[in-house]
């Protein structure tokens, strides 16, 4: 693996305070573009500073093709400037008085005049970028700005680029569309990347792996697919996408395990557990809002207690007869007030499940 984080811990003033980071380890290849996302204060930030040599690791190591960057255990701390890490921060930190060029090309001093001019430019060809090489930063938008920034941090060809919430000033529709030309631009330089976010829809727009942070520790590293499908905790299962938990039953029926669900049952689904997973079958299952789907002719029936317009779809949360809560995803069509009873069935391709806690449902209930 091209950048290797073994077990590392960040600690913050006292050695007997609770880590900011606690034993975290994931890896990266070659090329790829990992992003760390988690609530405020989970500890993202931390390790990111932790890689870039901003921070010492308390404990663990952390390894970049594999020479030890840090290693807790031996002492080592190789600082930032040796280490040939660029990083893009969220104020983009450019130089007012200097043009885009010369933003650019700031940490290029070492190279010749000739050798240098050709990599800037190459630099803001890559970013789409060459018209403005003479312009000062102030006259163009947030977004070229960001990717001036980019382009500075790729000058000097760093072996691995770090960017710390690159989009965290700028509006959700420019965030988008940033988010995909930042993977075509790191795609096309070959440039191996780690990220960190609290925006879903742009870990899941970037990353090729994405690491859910919770307290400090990494929850899940894995692909979209499968942070959204299969969650490893509760704490996953409720941070990524909508969803909530009800409590439902496994049984043995006679061509394999069922799944008894407030809303009716799950008959021989794919991937489910053994009744014999959990005491007496009883478990909490997660349910996604695309998991259930309104139906007319179903008899089940939910009211609708909340719902959200989002253009194509409603996100509608849903109270069952017996009182559990669940989400659905409804095409904007039908276009149900708030208090009426629809008809809902469910449609569950993965059975995700976890041990029962009997409030469970009441804390996930509200969703995202």
């Amino acid at each position: 693996m091209f950048l290797q984080v073994e077990s590392v811990s960040v600690r913050y003033g006292r050695a007997d305070a609770r880590p900011a980071v606690e034993r975290a380890s994931f890896a990266l290849a070659r090329g790829q573009i990992g992003v760390l996302i988690g609530p405020s204060g989970c500890g993202k930030t931390s390790l990111l500073r932790a890689v870039a040599g901003l921070e010492r690791c308390s404990s663990g190591r952390i390894r970049v093709e594999q020479q030890a960057l840090d290693d807790a255990d031996a002492g080592l701390h190789l600082p930032p400037e040796d280490r040939r890490i660029g990083m893009v921060f969220q104020d983009y930190a450019l130089f007012p008085h200097l043009s885009v060029a010369d933003n650019v090309g700031f940490g290029l001093a070492t190279l010749p005049r000739a050798e240098r001019a050709d990599r800037v430019q190459r630099m803001l060809e890559l970013v789409g970028l060459a018209h403005a090489a003479r312009r000062a930063p102030h006259q163009l938008s947030g977004g070229q700005q960001q990717r001036i920034a980019l382009a500075r941090a790729l000058a000097p060809q760093p072996r691995l680029l770090l960017l710390d919430e690159p989009f965290s000033s700028l509006d959700v529709d420019l965030r988008e569309h940033l988010a995909q030309e930042l993977r075509a631009i790191l795609q096309q330089s070959g440039t191996t990347a780690l990220f960190v976010t609290h925006d879903q829809m742009e870990a899941f727009a970037l990353g090729d792996a994405i690491g859910v942070m919770n307290g400090g520790r990494l929850e899940q590293w894995g692909d979209a697919y499968t942070l959204y499908h299969r969650p490893a905790t509760r704490f996953v299962a409720r941070f990524i996408g909508h969803g909530v938990f009800t409590p439902a039953e496994i049984v043995a029926c006679a061509h394999g395990p069922c799944v008894h669900t407030p809303f009716g049952e799950l008959d021989d689904p794919a991937e489910c557990p053994l009744p014999g997973a959990y005491p007496g079958g009883q478990c909490d299952l997660l349910l996604r809002a695309d998991d259930v789907v309104h139906d007319d002719t179903s008899p089940v029936r939910a009211r609708i207690e909340r719902k959200a317009f989002r253009g194509a779809e409603f996100l509608y949360t849903l109270r069952l007869a017996g009182g559990e809560r669940v989400l659905a995803h409804v095409p904007s069509h039908h276009d149900h007030a708030v208090g009426e009873w629809i008809g809902i069935r469910p449609a569950v391709d993965h059975v995700v499940t976890f041990p029962r806690e009997p409030d469970a449902a009441a804390a996930a209930g509200d969703g995202h």
